[in-house]
């Protein structure tokens, strides 16, 4: 059975939401190849990283023109990245062959996939609290911090080289961490540029050691590119933290059914942080219409007011 179709689906499906939130690319598409369409884990992951050299210059090309990449912190970050990210392709080798070796870099995958919702989820409460500051507590012109970006990128690097989850989930969570007054734009923006040759350096290692298929690569990107053009798009006009819980819910399953977790366990995770999305929406839209709030309240205020006046009116034309 053909299977071309629904692949160039599901990576329509996986670029629009890389283009509306900027996350979930490999931690999407690589367990997509696995489940859905019983593509090998290791042939999953190096046809995902082929695929994503082609996808990231895009968003890199808009924040480049826009001026949101900082520059210095790139250049701390790939001196460790790149070769971190060639030499956990021969890392995730040296956990066998055969079978074995395809089992073991599910459980790797799987471990990936819940360490990439732990950062979304991170991600998402580092927004949140920037949301509540004030404005001026962002800063574009905050200082590289070069020791700890040089292990930003290692550890990164390892990560997306063995399972290419991370280059826009889990990276850009310590960039985040590491440098908490950086502006959301550049920090965007920074993680989009280094990802590049990061994940060229996987790809080219995955291709070596002939794990990479490049007619499935060309596949997903067929339905990937317009996906990440479209999502884009729709992300200056609809609000994008359902789609993120969406996606910690959906990589949460993922990663549980990774991991062989039972069916109970993976519905109870799901739904628990269905949950938490669902008490952090209600939340988010109460901090942010307190003037609106407050409004309505004056005008309950008016409204009862008013027809206390009308009352006492009524009973004084009725006394007399």
């Amino acid at each position: 059975m053909d299977s071309t179709g629904p692949i160039i689906i599901a990576g329509a499906l996986v670029g629009f939401a890389v283009g509306l939130t900027g996350m979930g690319g490999g931690a999407l598409m690589t367990p997509i190849m696995v489940m859905v369409f019983g593509v090998n884990p290791t042939a999953a992951i190096g046809s995902d990283l082929a695929a994503s050299v082609f996808m990231k210059p895009f968003g890199a090309l808009v924040h480049q023109r826009a001026g949101t990449v900082r520059w210095d912190i790139v250049r701390w970050l790939l001196p460790t990245a790149v070769p971190a990210a060639f030499g956990g392709v021969f890392l995730l080798r040296a956990l066998g062959d055969g079978d074995d070796l395809q089992q073991r870099v599910k459980y790797v995958v799987g471990t990936a996939l819940m360490l990439a919702v732990v950062g979304m989820l991170t991600r998402l409460w580092l927004d949140r609290r920037r949301a509540a500051t004030e404005a001026d507590a962002e800063d574009a012109h905050v200082p590289v911090r070069p020791v700890a970006t040089l292990l930003i990128g290692l550890v990164g690097g390892v990560i997306v080289g063995m399972t290419s989850v991370g280059s826009g989930s889990l990276i850009i969570v310590m960039l985040m961490l590491a440098h908490p007054r950086l502006k959301a734009n550049h920090l965007v923006g920074t993680d989009l540029v280094q990802a590049i040759p990061m994940v060229a350096a996987a790809a080219l290692g995955h291709l070596l050691v002939g794990d990479a298929d490049l007619g499935l690569a060309a596949t997903l990107l067929i339905g990937a590119v317009p996906g990440v053009l479209l999502g884009s798009v729709v992300s200056s006009r609809v609000a994008g933290g359902a789609v993120r819980w969406a996606l910690v819910v959906l990589l949460t399953g993922s990663g549980l059914s990774m991991l062989k977790a039972s069916s109970t366990v993976i519905v109870l995770g799901c739904l628990g942080m269905a949950l938490l999305g669902g008490i952090t929406g209600v939340g988010d839209r109460r901090t942010a219409h307190p003037r609106a709030a407050d409004e309505t309240a004056a005008e309950t205020v008016g409204v009862t007011n008013q027809t206390d006046l009308f009352a006492t009116v009524r009973e004084a034309l009725r006394l007399r």
